[in-house]
């Protein structure tokens, strides 16, 4: 039977531990959800996701785009910026010889911008491949007057409050709220689509999202990943950036004008014009992001080079299946936290030595880390900050803490188990081992008669239940009392030298040989400063006195004299006993079994919780001296 109830034991015992160490790691965990609840922690988790954004392994340049990007030197090279209309056709019908799939112009062309208007406007009229820009958000821009509404998009894209580029639109409302646009990432990836028959349709999942055959691009909501309550456009989507330091084939103005870029980087592929040169300022902060410009600082990226993300995205995903970025549900999202909250509660629980929890956390970091960042390979943003701070918290911080106090109550409660045996048998030692010492020494010597066996064994046997009675009473009731008999107890919360002196008088009145010759007796029993002494530590120096006192009765024989001192003095506690009999021989090597046995464990054990000092010594010209001495000031709380 109690090979099958050890499980259980264990088991009630381990869920006793939990509770008292788990509720609050569990309130870290709730705290945690709620900050992530209330996004005060949204832009500690963006960062998380652009860096593991861009510790993606480099992806291959996507055949499928071509940017051209005018740059300080084509804008130096034209003489003139905004680049002449003319300039803009001559490119357009330089790359409409290598016959492209689309090309979209990411330049506003509201106004014309002489010379060469009619040259461009005449083909943005006949060139069904050619794609223009207008502006829906805020101030609208108008698209080019001669385009057809087909084949416009506009080119606003949705910045985040830190001011980075993480979303992509698809669709809005102009500005009077009347007319649905298409972006002109969606544009261009619909044109690219349907020539390999691959049209727009409605979603699955979600009907009012945009799918592209398989691919179905999941809508951002106000509270997508970790954003919070983030104003939207109609249709958008997270970007899932191309990795890498080439994304993208880039060449110049001058390049193509001159015929120096092949007509296999054209054929076939979706074109994108737009201005890379840094003095424009069509940039955005994309940290997640590598840019192909060498003039861009690190961070961010070209205008012209976010849309050509955004379509690469799509047309990606639809022709090979390449991951869109997508987030969990809301009970998914923090099921995880709960779970690493959870994790870091059983770190601090089963790793409780500093060393190893620090280990523990080193592992389970890289196991955290190591998840989101192959989460994230294949499309699935999950939250990282949040799991990590509830790991973390709980690991190192305040459960861990409270488990450690824990093992120090269990420590505790075997120190109060041995407290309990110690005391128990300071008890038998101070009261029915002496009786039975003495009752040997009589049977021994003679001096015992049998008739009085029974009554010397009565008084035995008496004595052993007291000492039942006066521990129970002692420790599990806590009552400030020691009992010295059946009949007497002395009250430790009262005036510390006359329970002293009630030790002293009762241990005398005590059935010793020695006793019987004693002619003079001393005593000072002066007020102690117990300032800092425990219950423990009193019937600790009682039992301390007693013990000092049988001693003198079973072995100072020829004892006439007994001086007992309980005083201050010099600042120091004092309990100090003289006697005046045979005493300790100096030459003898071993001592006897009282003057180095329990006693002295007994005497030395206080002295160290006190912080104090014993001794025990001969005297000349005959005798022994006993001392306690110890500094109230200094006693060791933590003993």
């Amino acid at each position: 039977m109690n090979k099958r109830q050890t499980p259980w034991a264990a088991l009630r015992r381990e869920w006793r531990i939990w509770k008292a160490g788990a509720l609050p790691g569990l309130a870290v965990i709730g705290l945690v959800a709620l900050l992530r609840l209330t996004g005060s922690l949204q832009v500690l988790e963006l960062l998380a996701l652009d860096l593991l954004l861009r510790l993606r392994p480099a992806e291959p340049t996507d055949p499928h785009l071509l940017i051209v990007g005018i740059d300080e030197d084509d804008i130096e090279a034209v003489g003139q910026y905004p680049i002449p209309d003319g300039q803009l056709a001559a490119l357009i019908e330089t790359l409409q010889q290598s016959r492209p799939t689309a090309i979209a112009l990411d330049l506003y062309r509201d106004l014309p911008q002489e010379p060469g208007s009619a040259e461009l406007q005449a083909l943005f009229r006949s060139q069904t491949n050619l794609y223009g820009i207008e502006k829906v958000i805020g101030r609208a821009i108008a698209p080019p007057p001669d385009l057809p509404d087909e084949r416009v998009g506009f080119a606003d894209l949705p910045t985040d409050l830190d001011g980075k580029l993480r979303r992509s639109a698809l669709g809005s409302y102009n500005a009077e709220k009347t007319e649905f646009r298409f972006s002109l990432a969606q544009r261009l990836a619909e044109r690219f689509l349907s020539e390999r028959d691959i049209s727009l349709a409605g979603g699955i999942r979600d009907p009012y999202a945009m799918r592209f055959g398989p691919a179905e691009l999941p809508r951002t909501q106000p509270n997508t990943g970790s954003y919070h309550q983030i104003p939207l456009m109609e249709v958008e989507t997270l970007l899932f950036f191309r990795s890498g330091s080439r994304p993208f084939d880039l060449v110049t103005l001058r390049e193509v004008l001159a015929g120096q870029v092949s007509a296999d980087k054209v054929r076939d592929r979706v074109v994108l014009i737009g201005v890379v040169a840094p003095s424009v300022k069509d940039t955005f902060n994309a940290m997640a992001a590598v840019t192909g410009v060498p003039e861009i600082p690190a961070g961010t990226i070209a205008g012209v080079e976010a849309h050509a993300h955004a379509t690469s995205q799509i047309i990606q995903a639809a022709l090979y299946g390449r991951p869109l970025l997508r987030d969990w549900a809301d009970p998914w999202e923090y099921g995880w936290l709960i779970l690493w909250g959870i994790l870091g509660i059983g770190l601090g629980r089963f790793l409780v030595s500093p060393l190893r929890i620090l280990a523990g956390l080193g592992l389970g970091l890289i196991m955290l880390l190591g998840l989101c960042f192959a989460l994230l390979l294949v499309g699935w943003w999950v939250p990282l900050v949040p799991a990590l701070l509830a790991f973390f918290l709980n690991g190192v911080g305040l459960t861990a803490a409270l488990f450690y106090r824990h093992q120090q109550d269990l420590k505790l409660q075997l120190r109060d188990r041995q407290y309990v045996i110690d005391h128990t048998f300071n008890a038998i030692h101070s009261g029915p081992l002496q009786t039975l010492s003495r009752l040997l020494s009589k049977t021994r010597s003679g001096h015992l008669p049998e008739s009085q066996w029974e009554t010397e064994l009565e008084h035995l046997n008496r004595e052993l239940r007291v000492v039942y009675d006066s521990v129970r009473k002692e420790i599990l009731t806590e009552d400030g009392s020691l009992y010295l008999s059946e009949d007497q107890a002395l009250d430790l919360n009262g005036p510390f030298e006359e329970a002293l002196y009630e030790v002293y008088d009762h241990t005398l009145r005590r059935d010793f040989d020695c006793f019987k010759t004693l002619k003079l007796r001393l005593t000072t029993f002066d007020p102690l400063e117990t300032a800092g002494l425990t219950l423990e530590h009193k019937r600790e120096l009682c039992r301390f006195l007693e013990e000092t006192l049988c001693n003198v009765g079973k072995y100072a024989v020829g004892v006439t004299q007994l001086n007992v001192v309980c005083k201050q003095e010099n600042g120091q506690n004092l309990i100090r006993v003289i006697d005046n009999g045979k005493g300790i021989d100096p030459e003898q090597s071993i001592k006897p079994p009282a003057l180095g046995g329990r006693g002295t464990q007994i005497a030395e054990s206080i002295a160290n919780q006190l912080g104090g000092k014993f001794r025990r010594e001969p005297i000349t010209p005959h005798g022994t001296l006993c001392e306690l001495m110890w500094n109230p000031s200094k006693i060791r709380f933590w003993t």
